[in-house]
């Protein structure tokens, strides 16, 4: 378990490294969370992720009791487990890109501006603001998610969740570029963005299933992206 542990915790340092190199975050803010079995490994809270270390592993149960590593949890602890005891996550990605949470200071749904509004279930839903942190946040988070993978958070960020830490952080960054897309659009004057229909979206859902090379990744072991 433990040598399970260390290639997770390896892969979830990468993944918070990426999301400041590619912008999503400055300086300690957002956090990233992977699930191995009833464990779940996540960012310490206020530690920058390119002095974590093999040593500084941090991990909880479900209950959010520490059951390995010095480093305390990120504060938004509540928000990860919420999402774990209430879905098949096995991993959670929560950024405050910059466009995404612009959105979600406008709207209550992202508008369906690309097709890649499918991969997360839909239209991106906008949870009510709450302070970071709180138990109030993470029934927001969940209630935006319902039938989602993904959800804004009101002058917070985003919140993503997938079957690994490759898939949610691919849909973070979707995220976030579809969020730019929509305030480009919208910031024509006297010109509305078109949509997508419903039934749009659940055809491309429907071909999504089964996009790529057979097996949820293209030939260099990549996550698939239709397009």
């Amino acid at each position: 378990m433990r040598r399970t542990w260390d290639d997770a915790w390896r892969e979830l340092v990468d993944t918070a490294r990426r999301t400041v190199a590619d912008g999503l975050v400055v300086g300690t803010s957002g956090n990233v969370s992977a699930r191995v079995g009833d464990t779940v490994l996540v960012t310490p809270s206020g530690v920058p992720y390119d002095l974590l270390g093999p040593g500084d592993l941090c991990a909880v149960d479900l209950g959010g009791r520490q059951v390995a590593g010095e480093l305390r949890p990120t504060s938004e602890l509540p928000m990860h487990l919420a999402v774990y005891r209430a879905t098949g996550a096995a991993a959670v990605v929560h950024t405050h890109a910059v466009h995404a949470t612009a959105v979600s200071t406008l709207v209550e749904e992202l508008p369906a501006v690309h097709y890649m509004t499918a991969a997360l279930g839909g239209p991106v839903r906008v949870a009510p603001y709450a302070t970071y942190g709180s138990a109030e946040l993470a029934a927001h988070a969940l209630e935006a998610l319902r039938d989602r993978t993904g959800c804004l958070l009101r002058n917070h960020g985003t919140l993503v969740y997938g079957d690994g830490l490759r898939q949610a952080y691919d849909h973070t960054a979707q995220l976030e570029w579809m969020c730019r897309v929509w305030l480009a659009a919208a910031s024509v004057p006297g010109r509305t963005p078109a949509l997508l229909p419903a039934g749009e979206l659940d055809r491309v859902a429907e071909r999504l299933r089964g996009y790529g090379q057979g097996d949820g990744q293209d030939g260099r072991g990549a996550e698939r992206r239709p397009g």
